[in-house]
């Protein structure tokens, strides 16, 4: 009777088994280089890492992680060459939420910078945690 039903909707029986797999690689990779916001403090604070906001403009004026540098997702991958004289030291790489910033992370990695981490969380979870932000220009 099972095998009769994946016979009969083999093209929904793949689709379950590629969605599987995805979830299962998910699981796996975890939250492999992310940090939360209080490792990044340590990390800002004890080995001078910098922060990389990838929000627009816009969104950073707003409200900022001090001393972070605004380098938009639009664009990003052209400017990985301004961020040469950060390739040694550890980069946060945030945004909202998080999400924008983890491609950013990846772009970064495949440029050949070594410690990379990801906000867990983005801004929303700096402000969260009751970690201040500044709307001053670096």
């Amino acid at each position: 009777m099972l095998f009769e039903f994946i016979g009969n909707h083999l093209i929904l029986f793949t689709a379950l088994l590629v969605i599987s797999g995805l979830l299962a690689y998910n699981l796996i990779q975890g939250d492999k280089g992310s940090i939360d916001p209080l490792g990044a403090t340590e990390l800002i604070n004890r080995r001078e890492a910098t922060v990389i906001d990838v929000r627009a403009a816009a969104d950073y004026a707003k409200g900022h992680i001090i001393n972070s540098i605004n380098i938009p997702i639009n664009g990003f991958k052209n400017q990985t060459a301004a961020l040469k004289k950060y390739r040694e030291q550890p980069l946060i790489v945030t945004c909202r939420s998080g999400n924008q910033s983890q491609l950013a992370c990846m772009l970064l990695r495949k440029a050949g910078f070594r410690e990379v981490f990801n906000l867990r969380g983005g801004v929303l979870a700096w402000e969260a945690a009751n970690l201040p932000l500044t709307r001053k220009k670096r």
